[in-house]
């Protein structure tokens, strides 16, 4: 076994009161209708890594209703042979706390052992929206590969906040933002590096591979010009480009002007242009070029979450990716409305049956 959760338990978390998950390994099948909680359980094993979830959620927003006492997440990781005990919470809304084997541990620290990438259908229009969707799916990616990349971006965005306040307000005092800038001039270039050097990953991971899935041709695109190479060179080109910035409000280069831009690689195709299944073939690919890499880079691939991951794909495409999966052996997370959407997988997966009751969500073999 490379990366699996063996033993998950939920408390009180959006529609599960109470829900004890033993599992084997194998990926897993959750089917039931809509509504009745299956995604909550993928949202629930997506905090098992670092930041927000795939939902993007509040802490206060994933807590049960109508208690709203805090949730809690535990579970035994096992990574490579070793096993972790795993405990996430929030209480009151407030920021959730981590424990790894009974020690405080940050979420960097769960990043380092638990490595999650996911698929969900508010991901499927992100070729045709805006440039924002992009930049945090690249990051999620980024995040995989380098649990730190979260801290990078928070120091940058905070950097940049307050630099933005000083604008807004018109200061003029060079001194006021020299700080800022050399904060953001460090950050925002590793954070610029740790994002071609992930698209680096998946390019590799897209060559090496035999797949029924399109590649795409991938590129890290500026909407202000080109990122500066060194430090020095983008401190400068922040202090230069104030003027500019002072008469817009706000700042105008770095990491949060750029754009993922995609092309569908046999077709020559923008990825925006493509059909919803062309586009949705393109997103599972790249998630699956992301497992491999990883597989490659520590050893074992990643768990991955794919909410109702049959939409757009046809027979042929469905099976073809629980063979992929299977091939990879990653416990994979799937949800469907119905068992015959997994009916190519046969015993390769725990099946798990979600119901709900008048009490909430209930999950069974």
């Amino acid at each position: 076994m490379g990366l699996a959760l063996t033993e998950l338990t939920i408390s009180h978390f959006r529609s599960h009161k109470l829900a004890q998950l033993s599992l084997d390994g194998r990926p897993i099948v959750l089917y039931g209708a809509n509504g009745a909680g299956k995604t909550n359980i993928l949202e629930a094993v997506s905090l098992i890594s670092p930041g927000r979830g795939m939902r993007r959620a509040s802490a206060a927003d994933m807590a049960r209703r109508p208690e709203e006492i805090g949730w809690k997440l535990q579970g035994v990781l096992d990574v490579q042979g070793r096993r972790y005990r795993i405990e996430t919470w929030s209480q009151g809304g407030a920021a959730r706390q981590v424990r790894i084997d009974d020690k405080a541990a940050s979420q960097i620290d769960l990043g380092k052992l638990a490595r999650v990438v996911w698929l969900i259908p508010a991901m499927d229009r992100l070729w045709i929206e805006g440039a924002e969707g992009r930049r945090r799916f690249l990051d999620r990616i980024v995040l995989s590969f380098d649990p730190s990349h979260a801290e990078a971006s928070l120091v940058y965005e905070k950097a940049m906040r307050e630099r933005n306040r000083l604008l807004k307000e018109q200061v003029h005092d060079a001194h006021w933002y020299s700080a800022l800038e050399a904060q953001m001039a460090e950050r925002g270039l590793q954070i610029h590096l740790a994002r071609l050097a992930a698209l680096d990953h998946l390019r590799a991971a897209q060559v090496q591979a035999e797949t029924a899935f399109p590649s795409a041709e991938l590129e890290l695109v500026q909407s202000d010009g080109v990122m500066p190479e060194t430090v020095e060179a983008f401190f400068d080109a922040l202090a230069d480009n104030r003027s500019r910035d002072l008469a817009a409000g706000r700042t105008l280069i770095g990491p949060h002007r750029s754009d993922l831009y995609g092309v569908y690689a046999s077709k020559g195709v923008p990825a925006k242009d493509c059909s919803t299944g062309e586009q949705k073939a393109l997103l599972v690919s790249l998630i699956l070029s992301n497992a491999r890499a990883l597989a490659g880079m520590i050893g074992a691939p990643p768990m991955v979450l794919l909410d109702e991951v049959a939409a757009h794909l046809d027979a042929d495409r469905r099976a073809a990716l629980y063979d992929e999966i299977c091939a990879l052996g990653a416990q994979a997370w799937m949800t469907g409305t119905g068992p015959e959407l997994f009916a190519e997988l046969g015993d390769r997966a725990q099946t798990l049956v979600v119901t709900e009751s008048s009490d909430g969500s209930v999950v069974t073999d």
